[in-house]
Parts: structure tokens; sequence; C-alpha cells
């Protein structure tokens, strides 16, 4: 029972040597170098791992010596040596790297993380969180296989053409266009936009194109074009419309724009163009006889075959309670009539 008791207290020592040296060897780490820290510590860890296991097989025998071969070894032969043990030693090195931190040794907590927690992307992350982004970049690049995290680190280091490779690696061809750009590349750069613009138009998002053009490239009239064309070919339609026309700031133009938009309009596409003057209609007074006589004219001709089109007016008739009235009298007078 003594020996027991003497063990116990052993371990508890032992655990707290384990502790102080861990410190008195990172403490090191400002006047050796790194490989050399990193070395002593895993020859330290190799011994006093042996240690333990030394002292918990000694402990297991002196509480009942026929469980030595139950506690120590598990069925297939593997050594079961007491968990909580070393999630004690774990807890300590999570402390040890969080006292780092706080500290703002930033690189100390990364090796604590990679070396001894074995947790790649605690230690990259550490090491970002810290400002040492080219460490970071390398760690996340070799140890985590994350090439997007590197390549944010490689940005945030203002080591572009490092970034520029793995984001064309990855196929991310807005950000190596931005990146060009961050470099005054302005070639490469709508090279790169142009691609993106391509994308976008051959998966049907015409919209997201035209930005590229506007806001990245700086071409608001291959933006108009864009949109234009995808209006034409039914491509995202009243989306591209409307941006058409939000993209034309004078109103004078703008309403000639919708004039001539409409004295070529094709009938099939009709009803999406009176959706979109019901847009402009409330954009600017100046714009409302136009939109009004334009979406009278969808109306009537389509009212024979689509009766439900005359709730629209009341969209160009806000404020008129006559045309509200008509509106429920056509409805009614219809309805009687089917009934009829």
């Amino acid at each position: 029972m003594k020996k027991q008791k003497f063990l116990e207290k052993f371990l508890v020592a032992f655990f707290i040597l384990v502790i102080f040296k861990v410190i008195a060897i990172f403490a090191q780490m400002s006047q050796t170098e790194m490989v050399n820290v990193t070395e002593t510590v895993f020859k330290f860890i190799f011994f006093a791992a042996i240690a333990v296991v030394a002292i918990v097989f000694l402990q297991n025998q002196e509480k009942d010596p026929q469980a030595k071969t139950k506690n120590i070894y598990s069925g297939g032969g593997g050594a079961a040596i007491d968990t909580s043990l070393f999630d004690k030693l774990k807890n300590i090195y999570e402390d040890i790297a969080r006292k780092h931190i706080e500290d703002n040794e930033y690189k100390k907590a990364a090796i604590v993380y990679m070396n001894l927690l074995k947790d790649n992307y605690r230690a990259a992350a550490t090491l970002e969180e810290g400002g040492f982004y080219n460490e970071a970049a390398i760690v996340f690049l070799r140890k985590v296989q994350s090439k997007v995290d590197a390549a944010n680190c490689y940005v945030k280091a203002k080591q572009y053409d490092k970034a520029i490779t793995l984001y064309k690696e990855l196929q991310q061809k807005e950000k190596v266009g931005d990146l060009y750009k961050e470099i005054n590349d302005i070639e490469n750069a709508f090279i790169f936009y142009k691609m993106v613009v391509d994308d976008y138009i051959q998966s049907h998002q015409i919209v997201k194109g035209s930005l590229i053009y506007r806001n990245k490239m700086g071409k608001p009239s291959e933006a108009q074009e864009t949109l234009l064309q995808g209006w034409k070919e039914n491509k995202e339609a009243l989306n591209c419309l409307n941006n058409y026309f939000a993209n034309i700031p004078e109103i004078g133009k703008l309403e000639n724009e919708i004039k001539d938009l409409y004295g070529n309009m094709p009938p099939e596409k009709k009803l999406i163009y009176l959706e979109a003057m019901k847009t402009e209609f409330k954009k600017d007074q100046r714009l409302q006889n136009s939109t009004r006589n334009i979406a009278y004219d969808i109306i009537a001709e389509n009212i024979s075959g689509r009766s439900e089109i005359v709730n629209d007016l009341k969209h160009f008739n806000p404020n008129d309670e006559v045309i509200l009235k008509d509106i429920s009298r056509y409805k009614t007078g219809r309805n009687k009539m089917f009934r009829n």
C-alpha cells in the first residue's frame, strides 16, 4: 500500500518535472536554432513516454498483480495505457500554447501545436494570427494541403506571384485577375477577367458577366452590350433589361432607349417588357407617360387571351380610383359572362 502511494506521488512529481522541462526547452528558442530545439523536444518526449509507461505498469501491478496483462495489453496485443495520462499531457501542451499566444509568441505556440499536439491547421492558423504569413502559407501548403489558405496568406504577405500561381491551380480566375491588377499588370488582368466573363455568359449568368466588364475592367459600353445581348437571347431576360435601364442615368436618354427598344419588340417578349415598365414607371415622374402608354398598348394587345392582365393597369395608375373601379367592373362582367 505504501509502495502504491509512493508511485502515485512519484507520478505527480514526474509530471511537474515534465512541465518545467518543456518550459525550459521552449525558453531556449530565443537563443538556439529551432531545429536543435525541436530535436531536443522529441528526445525528451520519447524518454518521458517510456518513463510514463514504466510508472503506469508498476501502478497496475501493485493494484492487481493478476491484472498485469489485462490492463497493459488489450485484445490484439496493443498497449492500452490509461488515456487520462495522455489527456493530462495534452492539456499541459494546450496551456503552454495558450500562454505563448498570450505573450505574443506565436511561433512558439505554432511549434507546440505542430510537434506536440500534431495539429497542423492550428499551427498554421496561429502563425497567420501572429502575422507570420509566409510561414503560415508554407504550413498550410505542405502540412494541411490547403492551397486556398496558403494563397490567402501569400496575399497578406504581398507575395503576389506565389498567390497567383496557387489561384491559377485552383482555377480562381477572377482572383488571379484581381492580383494582376494589384501589381499593375493590366494586360494579364484583363485576360483573366475576360475568361470570367466568358464563363458567366456560357452559364447564362449574364448580369454577373456585365458586372465584371463594368466594375473590374472599367468597360461600361461592353457591359451594356452584354446585357442587351442577354435580353435579346432570353438569357436572364428581365434581369438584364432592368440592369440595362439602371445603367442609363440621364432620364431623357433613358426614355428614348425605352421607346426605341419597344419599337422593335417581337410580340413574344412584350409581356416581359411590361414587367420592366413597372419598374421604370416608379423611377422618375418624367418617365410615367411613356411607360404608361407602352403598358396600355401591351395590355390591350393581350387582354383577349389573358384577361388577368387587366390587373396590371393599377401599377400605372396607383392613385386613380376610377381605373380601379373599371378593373373591378370588367372582372365582374367577365365572370358573369362565363357563368351564363
